[in-house]
């Protein structure tokens, strides 16, 4: 029981509530722009399961790759391998069971999700280096999450669509955004360290104007998505409502106090991604048992 405590502590499992509702908006859309129905509960079961395997792997890849530097850094210190509470032995037979729970998942699901479960791989991989050589690190790790709801689309539909891929577009946006907040905490630590981040690289003033930049484009794409799939004015709302909390998120930090940040982070955007889901599924719902 320890042990799963401390490898649910490494993973941020209560993080979920960022990924797993886009995941779920992806099948709902995917069934409801498709067949003009819900995806059934097998397929919403085979994505829990691929969402867990995936989350997983990635969390943890990003702690196993990053263990020296997280050791160096005072905010991140304290974590499960730096401390020694995990090692990375019993890091890596995680990743490995979480990889073969998401390849399960993604063979049960449909064929074209299995062929692209390798690509999938590389991208949770590479995440985790990007930091090391570039400040587009945030938009590799929207990349990374943008496949949730690419992954429930495709898991329901058996193929590529464009509502698809501009679903995936809003969530990446919107993620890198706030990854760019995050790591206004450790814009020191990264320029001392060799270390790539928006931040880091223009400063904290204007890495908070590229994340409203980014939030923007993001509510711009999901509005967009009333011209791809028959949604009406409770989707709208939702999304309106999206906009607002986003607002908010900036104005709860600036350049010169940064104290409201986990505020900002985790409280925020848990509400974001459970408004998002709740009017869309609201929305398909109204128009398909009025």
């Amino acid at each position: 029981m320890k042990k799963l405590i401390l490898f649910l502590r490494l993973i941020k499992f209560e993080h979920t509530v960022f990924a797993l509702p886009y995941a779920y908006l992806g099948m709902i859309l995917a069934a409801y722009s498709g067949s003009g129905g819900l995806p059934t509960w097998r397929q919403v079961f085979w994505v829990t399961v691929a969402m867990v395997g995936a989350r997983s792997a990635a969390m943890g890849l990003n702690r196993v790759i990053d263990r020296a530097i997280d050791a160096r850094n005072p905010r991140t210190a304290m974590r499960e391998l730096p401390r020694g509470l995990l090692s990375a032995a019993e890091v890596w037979l995680f990743i490995a069971v979480s990889l073969v729970l998401l390849g399960v998942a993604a063979w049960q699901l449909n064929p074209l999700c299995f062929k692209l479960l390798p690509v999938a791989v590389a991208v949770l991989v590479i995440y985790s280096y990007t930091k090391r050589f570039t400040w587009l690190c945030h938009l590799v790790l929207g990349l990374a999450d943008s496949l949730a709801p690419l992954g429930g689309w495709i898991a329901v539909s058996g193929r590529w669509e464009w509502p698809a891929a501009v679903l995936a577009g809003a969530v990446g946006l919107w993620i890198a955004a706030f990854d760019i907040i995050y790591a206004c905490q450790d814009v020191e630590f990264d320029r001392a360290n060799g270390l790539h981040s928006i931040p880091a690289r223009f400063g904290i003033r204007r890495g908070l104007w590229i994340s409203r930049g980014l939030d923007a484009l993001s509510v711009v794409l999901f509005l967009s998505l009333l011209w791809w799939i028959p949604l009406g004015w409770l989707y709208t709302v939702g999304i309106l409502m999206v906009a607002l909390l986003l607002v908010y998120e900036h104005r709860l930090v600036s350049p010169e106090d940064m104290s409201r940040i986990d505020q900002a982070f985790f409280t925020v955007n848990s509400y974001v991604a459970l408004v998002a889901f709740a009017f869309t599924t609201g929305d398909v719902l109204w128009h398909l048992y009025r």
